[in-house]
């Protein structure tokens, strides 16, 4: 082996030991935080955040932050994520639609956890990136479709889980309509305070009681861009 040849193996070597050790701080930043479920921990383990941010912010990919990536949207912070993640309860058998996918790094993640994943993003180039991203990743139970998440097609067929990365008053009608009957869905809600006015918001978690009404439980506090209706190419 030629010195050039063992300095780079040398160099290779030190970044995945960053790599490994940068890991495993962030995985134990959330356990930190109060992040219990296994499955939910070993998924954000083994999807490559930094796969998913913008260049610029790379050095900034295994912290707990949430960072721009474009079309003036955010990714949120992997703690709220893995809130989001523990409240839909998901197991290898299920159907989960996305509303919002963004940099298609929850979508990724969401694909370590359940059988099928519908991701549906509003903003076209983004839809474009992310799938993009799946694909270098050999996710293969997930697709990303450039579609608005407020009007639904018919054929998108029911789903057991439904997650809302963004701020809406209530589920809409259409969500109502293709969840499964013991299904759930996570939403970021804005937070009623007082007669009418509203101060920050929170993610909840919905499921149909006994009587088929729906049931809100409150996860935690939450900063969700609201969910704006309509196509977009992109900014």
């Amino acid at each position: 082996m030629s010195a050039a040849t063992g300095s780079v193996a040398h160099t290779q070597e030190q970044a995945r030991t960053a790599a490994f050790v940068a890991t495993a701080e962030f995985v134990l930043r959330l356990r930190g935080r109060g992040i219990r479920n296994l499955d939910v921990l070993r998924a954000l383990e083994t999807v490559p955040r930094q796969n998913f941010v913008p260049h610029r912010y790379a050095d900034l990919a295994m912290r707990d932050v949430a960072l721009p990536i474009g079309c003036g949207q955010t990714m949120a912070e992997p703690y709220v994520l893995a809130r989001m993640l523990e409240a839909l309860a998901l197991t290898p058998g299920h159907r989960v639609l996305e509303i919002g996918a963004g940099s298609g790094y929850a979508t990724a993640v969401l694909a370590r956890l359940a059988g099928e994943v519908l991701s549906v993003e509003r903003f076209q180039s983004l839809a474009i990136e992310a799938q993009t991203r799946l694909e270098a990743l050999e996710v293969r139970n997930a697709a990303i479709v450039w579609a608005d998440g407020l009007n639904l097609p018919a054929e998108a067929g029911r789903f057991d889980r439904i997650l809302v990365e963004a701020l809406v008053e209530d589920p809409t009608p259409g969500w109502l309509d293709a969840l499964s009957p013991d299904g759930i869905i996570v939403i970021g809600k804005p937070a009623a305070v007082g007669a009418g006015r509203r101060i920050g918001q929170h993610l909840v978690r919905c499921a149909r009681g006994a009587e088929g009404e729906l049931v809100e439980t409150h996860i935690v506090a939450s900063r969700l861009q609201p969910l704006i209706p309509g196509l977009s190419l992109g900014l």
